[in-house]
């Protein structure tokens, strides 16, 4: 996989858990989702545990979309 995610970050606050991309924050998760992201992050690597719940993750398909005629030229 080209480029590994990073610039993550996390931060618990009571219940809550705070994930930040840069210093900024990207997204909030509570109750449920906040457990099963601490168990996932002392699993597996947090950056792509981070990156995942945030969304901004390649997906695979970067290079198909490249190819579409709206993005030739760019």
């Amino acid at each position: 996989m080209a480029g590994r995610p990073e610039g993550f970050a996390f931060e618990q606050r009571g219940e809550d858990v705070v994930v930040t991309h840069h210093g900024r924050p990207a997204t909030v998760l509570r109750g449920r989702r906040a457990a099963e992201f601490l168990e996932d992050v002392e699993r597996t690597d947090p950056q792509e545990v981070m990156a995942r719940v945030t969304g901004n993750y390649r997906r695979g398909n970067e290079r198909q979309a490249r190819q579409h005629p709206r993005n030739r030229g760019r």
